[in-house]
């Protein structure tokens, strides 16, 4: 056990770095939002520093996920970010799902430093967060990836190097780029099946035990049947994440027809007022067309 660093307490941040500290690491947190980080500390302990660099100082691993590459950014660099407050040999591991330019960025800078960078974004939404069984995609050096590997199973059923640094990034953007399709195809076939007059809680326990079985149907098509959506992945952070994949599209090459038209959709959605529904929630356009 030892002295690691926490930067940004949301949905996914706050139960992550509680795991942390259940575990008998000692925990320094950083939020924005000074409330919550004070919050954190009297549900879990530790402490609450005001600046990332003073939360860095001191640890030999910082944790950070925040909103996006510029958030990321704003957390790591400059007089008050992380990176100043790092001694030479620490490790920083990013969980924000992020680009994979940011990702190879930050790891140039880091390592000016004597500091290294592990690009570590996560599947498994606020619930794997909570139980502590997310999955994590790495990209990095091995010996980095290798010292952090114990701490981050606190909060981990799987955890995995990818391969050099932007690679964890690269396969979290292979992860939502098939969440989407798998959305879509969801919302259509259930739309489909109400449509033909089916039993639509019977058909998808029918073809649930088949070749049509996915986590989305498991955990998504009966609410997705009730018309209920004030929970879970909102859509206007898909949407941020289906950008990153788009862009990165454009640059090596990669034809991503699906992915662009289902954040389409994702924008109608926006525009209905469902930035926080569910990504499930792609259903109500078929619905109301």
């Amino acid at each position: 056990m030892g002295k690691v660093s926490f930067l940004g307490l949301g949905v996914m941040g706050y139960p992550m770095a509680g795991h942390l500290a259940a575990r008998g690491h000692e925990v320094t947190v950083y939020n924005r939002s000074g409330a919550k980080a004070r919050r954190w500390v009297a549900e879990f302990g530790g402490r609450a520093a005001p600046t990332p660099c003073a939360a860095a100082a001191d640890a030999g691993i910082v944790f950070c996920c925040v909103g996006n590459d510029e958030d990321l950014r704003a957390v790591t660099l400059g007089e008050d970010g992380a990176l100043a407050g790092m001694a030479a040999g620490s490790v920083f591991v990013d969980h924000t799902t992020a680009s994979a330019q940011a990702a190879r960025e930050l790891y140039a800078q880091a390592a000016r430093r004597d500091v290294a960078f592990i690009d570590a974004p996560v599947s498994g939404g606020q619930a794997g967060a909570e139980k502590g069984t997310l999955t994590v995609m790495c990209g990095g050096d091995t010996g980095a990836f290798a010292r952090v590997r114990p701490v981050i199973d606190c909060y981990a059923r799987a955890c995995t190097l990818m391969g050099p640094a932007g690679a964890g990034q690269l396969t979290k953007m292979v992860n939502q780029i098939c969440i989407a399709g798998l959305l879509q195809g969801l919302a259509e076939g259930i739309h489909f099946g109400q449509c033909a007059g089916l039993d639509m809680a019977q058909v998808i326990d029918v073809i649930s035990k088949g070749a049509a079985q996915s986590w989305q149907m498991d955990n998504r098509a009966a609410t997705m049947l009730r018309g209920e959506f004030d929970f879970g992945f909102a859509v206007e952070w898909m949407r941020k994440d289906l950008g990153i994949c788009l862009a990165e599209g454009r640059r090596n090459g990669a034809r991503l027809p699906v992915a662009a038209l289902v954040d389409q959709f994702y924008a109608q959605v926006q525009a209905r007022g469902g930035s926080r529904w569910d990504t499930s929630s792609l259903i109500q356009l078929l619905a109301d067309a």
